[in-house]
């Protein structure tokens, strides 16, 4: 259950986030999923997507030297630009298991293929879950045909349900938006919740859209909108060995005209939508965080560079011994001013001011004489916490999210393969 016993009150926000949204039909396509038992018992854990035609697509797969041979396929054939369908298994990563994992993708794309009839260089695969387990290609394809016949334009929940891990609830997303004067979709799906931290994409997820975007302009968008929203977010500082994001464009709704490139101003409505919808899926996760209880956002301005102010906020939003006071709603802003010097980052240690909600805590170098921490462990006790930091230096600024880290975190990640 999330909240854990005894921890906040999930505010609006949070509930919200949780919260499944009705995604229309995207035309051009079909999807679902359905249960292979792959790992999971009762509980969806395959899911299907197929495009009436070969589609647009773009990617952004995990940067680890560890990666699974389903992201080592999708990078091999991501240069062709073209996709019809994407199979994802939930429950075993099939990362790290030799030939024999390397075949198991095979086997899924040829099946694929053949049961969808179109080359095996536009099947994209997934797989999530337990690292070191050899995949049983044969549950899925056994379970393919079935699922082929009951895909619809209309199964987002079913879809979202089947990629889920450690995940509490579904992730999902929508945005309907005008371009040129014509009606687009974008809808998302996500799953994330452990094994979180931003070196590409941080987990899996997947955009559709029904406009015509050539893929290359989409990869552009992709890239763009990744940075600002999954590549944001921290949970835990471990980056999965599959981590996945990618975009298909179905072509249903022309835009009227030929873009001229990633700037092009006729694009912006949809470049706006697109960073809005990932960065709502992103939120989504961290708000899953495995034995969250709170939803953190930490800012950082005044920094040398905007690379610097990402490092200093992720060296907060990493750091346990903040993530830990924070899950005890203890008001020890001394860990903050800790994780910020550990960034390394330029800093005015006179100018620096850090802010915990409303409550400013330091000026000059030092606390505040009129720093009142009973109102500030008043306001941690709350499920959104809002960490500022001006660092005094420059105009380099920074937005990340994560979550708290408390018992159930452990207890989860010890019981995992139990």
């Amino acid at each position: 259950m999330w909240p854990p016993s005894g921890s906040a009150k999930m505010t609006k926000f949070q509930t919200t986030l949780r919260q499944f949204p009705d995604l229309p039909p995207i035309t051009g396509m079909r999807l679902g999923g359905a249960s292979a038992r792959i790992w999971y018992r009762g509980r969806k854990d395959l899911m299907l997507a197929v495009f009436d035609r070969s589609v647009p697509v773009a990617g952004v797969f995990t940067r680890s030297t560890t990666a699974s041979p389903a992201v080592v396929w999708g990078r091999s054939i991501l240069a062709g630009g073209r996709a019809r369908a994407l199979v994802v298994n939930s429950g075993n990563a099939n990362a790290w298991t030799g030939a024999a994992g390397v075949e198991a993708v095979h086997h899924v794309v040829r099946s694929t293929a053949d049961m969808v009839r179109c080359p095996v260089r536009q099947v994209f695969v997934s797989s999530t879950g337990v690292i070191g387990e050899v995949l049983d290609a044969s549950k899925i394809t056994k379970a393919l045909p079935r699922l082929c016949r009951q895909i619809s334009p209309n199964n987002w929940k079913a879809a979202a349900k089947s990629i889920m891990t450690t995940d509490t609830f579904p992730k999902g997303a929508t945005r309907s938006v005008i371009v040129n004067g014509r009606v687009v979709t974008i809808n998302g799906i996500a799953k994330g919740s452990g094994m979180i931290a931003p070196s590409m994409a941080t987990m899996l997820a997947y955009i559709f859209t029904d406009a015509r975007v050539p893929s290359k302009l989409l990869q552009g968008m992709l890239v763009t909108a990744n940075k600002k929203s999954f590549n944001s977010i921290t949970v835990d500082g471990d980056t999965s060995t599959s981590d996945t994001v990618m975009a298909f464009a179905t072509g249903a709704i022309p835009l009227g005209f030929r873009p001229i490139g990633l700037m092009d101003p006729r694009l912006v409505e949809f470049r706006v939508a697109l960073d809005s919808l990932t960065r709502e899926l992103a939120q989504k996760i961290v708000s899953d965080g495995e034995g969250a209880s709170k939803f953190i956002s930490i800012s950082v301005r005044g920094a040398a560079s905007s690379m610097a102010a990402r490092g200093i906020a992720f060296s907060i939003a990493n750091s346990p011994l903040v993530k830990t006071a924070i899950a005890g709603s203890d008001p020890n802003w001394g860990r903050i001013i800790m994780a910020i010097g550990q960034a390394e980052e330029k800093i005015n240690k006179d100018k620096l001011v850090l802010r915990i909600g409303s409550f400013p805590i330091t000026e000059a170098g030092g606390v505040r004489a009129d720093y009142d921490e009973g109102r500030v462990a008043e306001y941690m006790k709350g499920a959104e916490i809002d960490i500022d930091v001006d660092v005094g230096v420059g105009r380099g600024r920074a937005t990340v999210w994560t979550c708290d880290l408390t018992h159930r975190y452990i207890a989860i990640n010890a019981d995992y393969r139990s």
